[in-house]
């Protein structure tokens, strides 16, 4: 009676799961739009660079702070009997008196204890090298911006490649359905014919091995479609399956010019663009380490010899300084040829992308002109394979050929197919990465 219970228990438990938790036992269906939404909201990586760009952006503030006034708080306790120092202590504290320059006093002064509270602040006036450092920082957090927006163009290119998947793993399931629905219907074919004495039994045979073979690649496309689901999901951040409502991907071929002239300003070559600028700007901060640095400060403070925060004496100062750095190793030499080499660097970087980006583009276009024509190319193998297998199995019917030719030109068929399906999917994915290469992507999709 208990394990019945238990059972009981279990059905209901699994009922009310499906009828209030549907997302546990069914998959997501999205459109593109939806899809591409959600992802560049909540991938995980596109997440993790948002908040690099952010801490980017703080690097600014950062550096801000390097010209702004300092303003410190000091408290300190001290015990001595230093006799400058205790001299000093007392002036401070405004209870130095003429008994005080008695000798005895001067040179074997009692302890004493000082409670010095100081407020302070430094200004700086002139500091080319942060002045420079705040110029290199907003560079920079652009740049890494440019970078941001390249990564969300990365993101959209492998949702699309995963959402195309999907739909391709489907099309694969379809077709492995409909090759098991040919080799059953093969089968019967096959049986009838031996039960009328009009076939062998060896034909039967083959057209059971064909019929499980034809089991066990829909098996394997049911297996790659599920996998193809669970990618797409994780793609976008959800931990439930995601299925493509549809097989659209809302983005056109254009002209080559169009991808050529929009290449010129793709996010990457933003930010190297940028990252030369900036170094341009590193090496006149390496260079402004010959320059003095000039500043003003000043600070007022308590002084009392009995207790914290006690204000016996009183005293403020203050003052402006310069400061010049006349020989530090010859550190600045090796600053400035440092920043110069990593100006060249950047230089050399952004004109060999500008040429591997003039090189995808025309490649890109090309794989997109080949994926249309082979696809095609693919429908038109597929009708002629569909009627070879048509007029193939009028033929074995009627006596006039072997099951064998059945066999092959089912082959053939099965191969037709899922080819097709693979060539369509290709022209499409072959737009998508154009449009990626091009940096239009995003422009394109209606997603800027």
């Amino acid at each position: 009676m208990p394990i019945f219970v238990c059972r009981v228990f279990a059905v209901v438990l699994i009922l009310t799961a499906v009828n209030y938790f549907p997302g546990l036992c069914q998959d997501i269906q999205m459109t593109f739009p939806q899809v591409l939404d959600v992802a560049l909201e909540e991938n995980r990586e596109l997440r993790a660079s948002r908040n690099s760009l952010w801490a980017q952006r703080e690097n600014i503030g950062i550096a801000r702070s390097q010209i702004l006034p300092k303003v410190f708080f000091e408290e300190k306790a001290t015990r001595t009997n230093n006799p400058p120092s205790v001299f000093t202590m007392k002036l401070n504290q405004q209870r130095f008196a003429a008994a005080d320059f008695a000798i005895d006093s001067l040179n074997y002064p009692r302890a004493t204890n000082d409670y010095q509270t100081s407020f302070s602040f430094e200004q700086p006036v002139f500091v080319m090298k942060s002045f420079l450092g705040l110029a290199a920082a907003r560079s920079e957090f652009s740049a890494h911006n440019e970078d941001f927006i390249r990564k969300k163009e990365e993101i959209t290119l492998n949702v699309a490649r995963a959402y195309l998947k999907t739909h391709v793993a489907r099309q694969y399931v379809m077709v492995g359905q409909k090759a098991v629905e040919d080799a059953r219907e093969h089968a019967r074919i096959a049986e009838v014919r031996y039960k009328h004495g009009m076939g062998l039994y060896s034909d039967c045979l083959r057209t059971r091995t064909g019929l499980i073979e034809a089991e066990q690649k829909k098996v394997t496309a049911e297996k790659d479609y599920a996998v193809a689901k669970r990618r797409l999901g994780l793609l976008i951040g959800r931990s439930a399956p995601v299925s493509s409502a549809d097989d659209t991907v809302p983005l056109e071929l254009r002209e080559l010019e169009y991808y050529i002239k929009a290449s010129a300003s793709r996010r990457d070559i933003s930010a190297l663009q940028i990252r030369r600028k900036t170094a341009q700007t590193n090496v006149r901060i390496a260079e402004s380490a010959y320059l003095p640095w000039i500043g003003v400060g000043g600070s007022y403070q308590y002084n009392d010899h009995r207790k914290l925060f006690g204000s016996e004496g009183y005293s403020w100062q203050f003052m402006a300084f310069l400061r010049w750095n006349l020989f530090d190793g010859f550190s600045r030499e090796s600053e400035r040829r440092k920043a110069q080499h990593q100006m060249a660097e950047v230089s050399e970087r952004l004109k060999g992308l500008e040429e591997f980006i003039a090189f995808k583009i025309e490649e890109s276009y090309l794989a997109v002109e080949e994926a249309k024509k082979t696809a095609e190319l693919s429908l038109s193998a597929l009708k002629a394979a569909e009627e070879g297998k048509r007029l193939v199995r009028s033929r074995y019917e009627n006596s006039l050929s072997p099951v064998v030719d059945l066999i092959d030109v089912q082959l053939n068929v099965n191969r037709a197919r899922a080819d097709a399906v693979a060539r369509e999917n290709e022209y499409k994915l072959a737009v998508v990465n154009l449009s990626y290469e091009s940096g239009t992507i995003l422009k394109d999709l209606g997603m800027e």
